[in-house]
């Protein structure tokens, strides 16, 4: 069996609700609005909806009340507190109990409760010496076969098998028969069931729970503790049927046991919940039964809580259900970042449309058509296209209109129209999920008008905010009456969501609004991690909220009127700018930090994101000032850099794990010497590649150019410095002779060396090193702009302006013509057509691809359009080449290039 262990690993990827992907959790792909947890019975808390755990864990254990503890109290007379109880129960000593039988007890508990407590509860206190004196034990021991996994087990751990089996049923039917308490009788009787179903002897447990438990006449906690260890017998005798059947009265009738009930009931029957239901006689077992059916088989729910409903409308278990479905559909319609397409059925992201009538950029009024639907990519769409662009083959296609859009991954499943749900089965489609939601709703409208329980209006009223009936959502929330906290609260979140989703343009009045009436959801609070709960946090940090969701909001109203800077700052720090310093987005975030009388909002919530970055002013005239020296416009450069003289580095942060103080994040300090995104520039920048490596240091990797014409030219260089540098360059290159030649060509290496293809591509984009990254795709090219609804996952989306290589290749062409000398000629011709590659490079990035990789001849038409693509780069992208080839090729720097460069030495032969 071990030798299946990878295989299944595989099968696990795609087939379990597990967090098997260490990159993604399905359980943070949406903002959790509808609280799940307000259900009232809390004892169903684990069976709320998630798929990144077998059971929902997003709550305070302790909200699940321990039955044992329960029994305890009012066994007790209600004398001690809950957890004064529990205490007592589960945590005070066995000999600080005997201390309390001797007259002199030293826990301070006990020490309160006072000596006659022992007179008055002495079989209660005698049977939990008994108890925590077996407690240890009380676990069955492991038995290995031939089917086990490898396991790592303490050998020395105890189990039942260690104590003296027959001493101690002795002991323990003694104790039965001289207790005169029932319920203590019967906890004995449990014990004995107990031990003999941890030592094996399933038969003696069957006859111990029929000897000594069902005789006493109380169905209560501890007749249902031992039924449990009955099952477990059961089970163990294979008795599957009778097994299952009593693992669900556990589960129906406890309340801190329905988690291992469940486990156990799947453990003992395959047809487990199947085979129930055939044994359900009262309407109470009928309607668990269904329960259990609809929870296990998640596809389409209602068509069981319809049957639910018909027993009981009230029923609590019928709340999960709705819950889970709600939950359901949240994933859908909330996901926590839209992709391509259009996001028509959100409830919270508008699209630039005639309909809005709020965008005031054409380029975002028209971004998407009503034609076009919407995709949103699930947890599982992820996979497959992560899959998918690991292993190769386009997703890109083009349109009617000639745009480049995005297809499905639906398709790769053979139904781009289905809807994905997640069964515990597996990976299931289910027939659209507007039909699901409008099914949804007709339900919890009748449920609504027969139960009593102010759930149903609620839930009423959310699915109404999912179908962007806002108005309708808000008038039910006005007119339901209830005391409930969680409901209050769920309430008053949902008013807060109609209000401002429904608010199509945001305006400084509204904002105004918004910090009256609505601070809490903006104004970020420190959160404290509980130890005792894991709401909101997991491995993966802290999980979606409401005010993300309104922070969503806000963005994408930001972002269809224009307000750019707003829109990205709702979503990002300023400092995220040097990733993608694209100049559109860089003005208009300047606009708003500029912008005079801000509003309370705009100072409080949108402004604090621009604390992380220095110097503002110089921080933003750097990326201008780099800007200009792409555009080759050195004079509006240089009016830039002295504006950023004081720029204090790029804003970087170094993270750092140690053992003892985890992860500690600095500021990252740049070293006197070290390039750090405005200084320490080497003049290498103005030389040529010795060969192509970017990972050596520049002195392996470049060659000076000769500078002897050019004192100004510095060892060492800053911006400023290097922008003055080139406008002599450029007055000389103005001039004739070689001089002016050279001048030329040093303009022309400057400008492809800080170019995608160049060793110091980095220079002017805000980067510290060349290392390769996503500013560095060609693909990026085509796009004007590539967000739609907001910046909220900007930094994971690459987007600068593409190079001009036309600009190098035009210092070249002067170069060329006023230089004599043949060898320089040869350097010159190859620096061109090294910049044309770049030009081709970018066509071929853009040119388009009418199959994908799931094309069953995707590799016919793959090596069919490379021949294609390689025959027009020879005719129109090798001209320089060419030149070189019929002209120049004698020269040495020609020979020598030849040994250094493998495609230029392939082209000429």
């Amino acid at each position: 069996m071990k030798k299946y262990i990878l295989s299944l690993a595989v099968v696990s990827l795609f087939y379990t609700k597990s967090d098997a992907c260490a990159w993604s959790d399905p359980d943070y792909d949406y903002f959790n609005l509808f609280t799940q947890s307000i259900i009232k019975d809390k004892a169903y808390l684990p069976f709320l909806h998630n798929y990144s755990s077998r059971f929902y864990g997003g709550y305070n254990a302790s909200l699940i009340p321990d039955d044992n503890v329960e029994t305890w109290k009012k066994f007790f007379n209600n004398q001690l507190s809950y957890t004064e109880t529990q205490n007592l129960v589960y945590k005070i000593s066995m000999n600080d109990l005997n201390a309390l039988k001797n007259g002199s007890p030293t826990n301070p508990l006990l020490q309160k409760l006072g000596s006659g407590f022992y007179q008055k509860y002495k079989e209660g206190l005698d049977y939990l010496i008994e108890a925590k004196y077996l407690e240890p034990y009380m676990s069955i021991n492991y038995v290995e076969n031939e089917n086990s996994f490898y396991y790592d087990r303490d050998a020395n751990r105890k189990n039942a098998t260690a104590l003296d089996y027959n001493k101690t049923i002795a002991a323990l039917t003694s104790l039965y028969n001289a207790a005169r308490n029932p319920e203590i009788k019967q906890r004995y009787g449990y014990q004995l069931v107990r031990l003999n179903h941890y030592t094996r002897n399933y038969d003696s447990a069957m006859q111990a729970f029929k000897t000594y438990v069902a005789p006493i006449k109380l169905k209560g906690t501890v007749y249902f503790m031992s039924l449990d260890q009955l099952a477990g017998a059961q089970r163990g005798l294979e008795m599957n049927s009778d097994a299952n059947w009593n693992f669900f009265q556990v589960f129906m009738n406890s309340k801190d046991r329905k988690e291992s009930a469940f486990v156990s009931m799947k453990l003992s029957d395959t047809a487990s919940f199947s085979n129930i239901m055939k044994r359900a006689n009262t309407n109470e077992e009928k309607n668990m039964a269904y329960f259990l059916l609809g929870y296990e088989d998640f596809n389409n729910p209602i068509p069981t809580m319809e049957k639910m409903y018909e027993i009981n409308p009230d029923s609590e278990i019928l709340k999960v259900m709705a819950a889970r479905s709600i939950n359901e559909l949240e994933r859908s319609y909330l996901p926590t970042y839209y992709y391509t397409s259009d996001a028509a059925n959100s409830p919270y992201i508008q699209r630039g449309n005639a309909d809005t009538n709020t965008s005031s950029k054409d380029t975002k009024a028209t971004a998407a058509t009503p034609e076009v639907k919407e995709e949103k990519l699930s947890f599982w769409q992820k996979i497959v296209r992560f899959f998918k662009n690991l292993f190769g083959g386009s997703k890109s296609k083009e349109s009617a209109d000639g745009k480049k859009t995005d297809q499905s991954d639906d398709e790769l499943l053979d139904n781009p129209n289905r809807i994905p749900f997640y069964t515990t089965s597996g990976y299931g489609y289910d027939d659209k999920m507007k039909d699901y939601l409008d099914d949804l709703q007709k339900f919890t409208d009748k449920t609504k008008e027969k139960s009593k329980d102010e759930y149903w209006q609620i839930a009423d009223a959310y699915l109404k905010f999912l179908k962007k009936d806002y108005k309708g959502s808000t008038e039910i929330l006005e007119d339901i009456k209830t005391t409930n906290p969680e409901y209050l609260e769920e309430i008053k979140r949902m008013k807060v969501l109609n209000d401002i989703v429904s608010q199509p343009r945001i305006d400084a009045e509204y904002e105004d609004h918004l910090m009256k009436d609505y601070t809490e959801y903006f104004v970020e609070k420190k959160v404290v991690k509980d130890t005792a709960t894991t709401d909101n946090f997991d491995y993966y940090g802290e999980v979606p909220s409401t005010a993300d969701f309104l922070k969503d909001v806000m963005a994408n109203r930001y972002f269809l009127q224009g307000e750019d800077g707003k829109s990205f700052l709702m979503n990002n720090k300023l400092s995220d700018l040097q990733y993608n310093p694209n100049s559109g987005l860089v003005k208009s975030v300047e606009e708003f930090y500029r912008k005079p009388n801000k509003t309370q909002f705009e100072q409080q919530i949108i402004a604090k994101n621009m604390d992380s970055v220095g110097n503002i002013d110089a921080f933003f005239s750097t990326i201008y000032g780099d800007r200009a020296m792409r555009l080759a416009d050195f004079e509006k450069a240089k009016s830039y850099y002295e504006k950023a003289k004081s720029f204090a580095g790029i804003p970087r942060q170094n993270y750092e794990w140690t053992e003892k103080n985890g992860q500690t994040i600095t500021t990252k300090q740049y070293t006197p010497a070290e390039y750090n995104g405005f200084k320490n520039i080497s003049n290498l920048v103005f030389g040529h590649n010795v060969w192509e490596s970017f990972g050596s240091p520049d002195a392996e990797s470049m060659k000076a150019e000769s500078y002897t014409d050019f004192p100004f030219i510095k060892t060492s260089m800053d911006k400023l410095e290097l922008a003055d540098v080139l406008i002599q360059l450029k007055k000389i290159g103005n001039g004739t002779g070689e001089k002016a030649a050279k001048a030329n060509q040093l303009i022309g290496n400057l400008l492809y060396n800080t170019s995608i293809l160049g060793y110091y591509r980095q220079l002017f984009v805000m980067d510290i090193d060349n290392s390769n990254g996503g500013k560095y795709n060609f693909w990026n090219t085509d796009r004007k702009n590539p967000y739609k609804y907001y910046y909220k996952n900007f930094l994971d989306t690459s987007y600068i302006e593409p190079d001009n290589f036309d600009l190098s290749i035009n210092y070249y062409q002067k170069a060329l013509k006023l230089s004599n000398n043949k060898e320089e000629k040869s350097r010159i011709l190859f620096q061109m057509a090294s910049a044309e590659q770049g030009k081709y490079y970018q066509y071929e990035a853009k040119a388009p691809k009418d199959f994908d990789y799931s094309d069953p001849k995707w590799s016919e038409k793959e090596d069919a359009r490379q021949k294609e693509m390689d025959h027009l780069k020879n005719q129109k992208y090798r001209t320089y080449f060419a030149q070189l080839k019929a002209q120049y090729s004698d020269t040495e720097t020609t020979k020598n290039l030849m040994g250094s460069c493998s495609y230029f030495s392939y082209f000429m032969k």
